[in-house]
């Protein structure tokens, strides 16, 4: 899929961070974006401007926990546009917290909205995708990589998106279908701050540098590249080659250097 013009793309996680910076993307390179979100009204604002610039979009309130939503989405996509081309499972929940101390509602949480939500939204476009020989994306994590201290549930989730991604890989081997796992590293996003502590409560402000991070804008673009060259693990900066090639050779010392790292955090959850 080298032109994505008039292609159908469906975009979970749209109203901001990386799943917005996708949509514009996207829209700009003239396909036919599909937003989902929670938010309606940010959804609203983005669709707009994205119609003032020319593209072609259609938005939906979608909370991907919940199986008829995502159907529903795959349905104004398919009403609007007559198909899917690409989706791309975005929508993501972060936590911050030990094992220990963490109300396992937290851990359940994670799942539904990472694992639960991006099996739901490929439950329904599925048969789409396989009719247009596209390509499904799940927007995973360095976490998904390599088990992140101080992110159970959230690392859990990622894997577990992987693996669920894998085989479908596997299973659509004969029906052209592209499948990539794209994993960004630490992103100046608002999944940092909305990010879930022990007991569930939101934990307002990232601990980490955002100037350092990369930008949604520019995880979207190798996102697009990665599409069109039909990866099928997508990594992003030195964080994740590095974590991918170092668990090869020696586990045992990315686990220290993780535990490292996580724990010089401000107000890191490590006692």
């Amino acid at each position: 899929m080298k032109n994505f013009n008039g292609k159908t793309v469906v975009v979970t996680g749209a109203s901001s961070g990386i799943g917005e910076a996708l949509a514009r993307e996207f829209a700009e390179l003239g396909a036919n974006v599909v937003m989902g979100a929670r938010s309606i009204q940010k959804l609203q604002l983005i669709a707009g401007e994205i119609r003032e610039k020319g593209g072609k979009v259609a938005y939906c309130g979608v909370d991907v926990v919940k199986e008829e939503e995502c159907k529903e989405l795959i349905d104004t996509a398919v009403k609007e546009f007559g198909g899917v081309d690409v989706l791309i499972c975005n929508a993501g929940l972060s936590m911050r917290a030990l094992f220990d101390d963490c109300d396992l509602q937290v851990l359940h949480r994670l799942m539904d909205v990472n694992f639960w939500g991006t099996v739901n939204c490929c439950k329904y476009a599925l048969p789409y995708l396989q009719e247009a020989k596209g390509s499904i994306v799940g927007v995973s994590s360095v976490a998904g990589l390599h088990g992140l201290p101080g992110r159970t549930g959230y690392s859990a989730s990622k894997y577990a998106m992987t693996g669920f991604l894998e085989t479908l890989r596997i299973e659509n081997l004969k029906k052209g279908l592209h499948v990539m796992v794209a994993c960004p590293g630490f992103t100046a996003s608002n999944v940092r701050f909305s990010a879930l502590t022990a007991d569930g409560t939101q934990q307002g402000e990232t601990p980490r540098d955002e100037a350092k991070m990369m930008t949604p804008e520019e995880v979207a673009k190798i996102i697009v590249r990665g599409i069109r060259r039909r990866k099928r693990l997508c990594l992003m900066e030195i964080e994740g080659r590095a974590t991918h090639f170092v668990k090869k050779f020696a586990p045992a010392f990315l686990d220290k250097m993780f535990y490292y790292v996580m724990s010089k955090e401000p107000n890191s959850p490590f006692k």
